[in-house]
């Protein structure tokens, strides 16, 4: 029976489907949310298996796709897919570093039917840019940008902040403003895979978070009605937790490059779970029966401060795998949250981290995604 103020117990419908068609990437980004792990993912479903992904979800009830990666441009099957979507009605979403495109490959996309292109870039400054990328990448972004706009597509682009970006912010803006963006997401780092591994050198202090936001906002202000931003502080300076994929299993389906369907695209790091397989599994049994997607809906699972909270059926006790890495249980209430037990040492951490000076952070250089490091990781 479903309860007010709580996700419900009987599942709603997969809404939102991510589409992680290949972790395979020309970036190197030291804040990629892939798994370290990646090295392990080289069984890729085939265009079929997709191609049964889309129509299954879609029957669920599935609106709004996403694809993503990895870079999905590296997926030669990509307009395929995307006139697939089209013709099943799915919103379609392209989430891409614009590698690998060209103007050509675009016009293609919009005559495959797709609606929505979204460019990321790692600065405003080309040798920054270049350096958080690996590859010599900036200048064929700000192309494609243009491109992309002159496609008639909607002009969205992502820029993820960090310590090693944020005092560019102003910078970044006006960027987006030349490239005569409809919508910019400025979203700073979120501490999973691989810029959990490099937090000391990715984590901004309060007083850059502070001077940004001041910028963020008046850029905002400056640009209300011509141009939307969204700025996204780090969780770790919050106090109240984000109701973290809306809750788990409640809307969004992620379906990873092996086919394995997981409720964030984090999830695989909890330990004791298994995720089914689109490969032998139904979507609709995956979403409707298995384990894994009914390990966190309701609040059955709900320890206290959660249990007994009356923001539960808001924010849903947080983030599980946030929960996870920072207290090494997942159905705790997440340490973002002030009311948690874990909350203080949250703080002591942050404090410690940001009070590392320039060349403190340096002697620790980042790490960088690619296949060598991790195979590394994983040995």
């Amino acid at each position: 029976m479903d309860r007010a103020g709580s996700a419900p117990l009987t599942p709603s419908k997969p809404l939102w489907l991510l589409a992680e068609l290949t972790y395979r990437c020309p970036l190197q980004c030291p804040y990629c949310s892939n798994p370290l792990d990646i090295a392990k993912y080289k069984d890729e479903l085939t265009t079929d298996q997709w191609i049964s992904v889309l129509q299954q979800s879609r029957k669920m009830g599935a609106a709004q796709l996403g694809f993503s990666g990895g870079e999905p441009l590296v997926r030669q099957d990509l307009e395929v897919l995307i006139a697939e979507a089209r013709r099943l009605g799915y919103y379609s979403n392209l989430i891409t570093s614009g590698i690998g495109m060209n103007e050509d490959r675009v016009a293609a996309f919009k005559e495959a039917g797709l609606d929505h292109i979204q460019i990321s870039f790692q600065a405003s400054d080309e040798e920054l840019n270049n350096y958080l990328g690996g590859s010599d990448s900036f200048r064929h972004k700000y192309e494609m940008a243009r491109v992309v706009k002159k496609h008639d597509y909607p002009m969205v682009l992502n820029i993820v902040i960090h310590r090693q970006n944020i005092d560019q912010i102003e910078d970044i803006i006006k960027m987006t403003i030349d490239l005569q963006a409809d919508y910019v997401e400025l979203a700073s780092t979120q501490y999973y895979g691989w810029s959990k591994l490099n937090e000391a050198g990715l984590l901004p202090t309060r007083e850059q978070l502070a001077r940004a936001e001041k910028i963020a906002h008046d850029y905002q202000d400056r640009m209300k009605g011509k141009m939307k931003i969204l700025y996204v502080v780090p969780d770790y300076y919050e106090t109240r937790p984000k109701a973290c994929m809306n809750g788990w299993g409640s809307i969004f389906l992620t379906i990873a490059p092996d086919g394995s369907a997981l409720p964030c695209h984090a999830a695989r790091q909890l330990p004791g779970m298994s995720f089914p397989n689109v490969k032998d599994t139904s979507i609709a049994s995956i979403w409707n029966e298995s384990s894994a997607f009914m390990r966190f809906r309701g609040d059955d699972w709900m320890q206290e401060p959660c249990r007994s909270c009356s923001e539960k059926g808001k924010d849903f006790g947080g983030c599980r795998c946030q929960a996870f890495m920072l207290t090494g249980d997942a159905t705790n209430a997440d340490p973002v949250c002030g009311k948690s037990d874990h909350h203080a040492a949250l703080v002591a951490e942050v404090n410690r981290l940001t009070a590392l000076s320039l060349a403190e952070v340096k002697a620790k250089p980042l790490v960088f995604r690619n296949l060598k490091n991790s195979r590394e990781l994983a040995s």
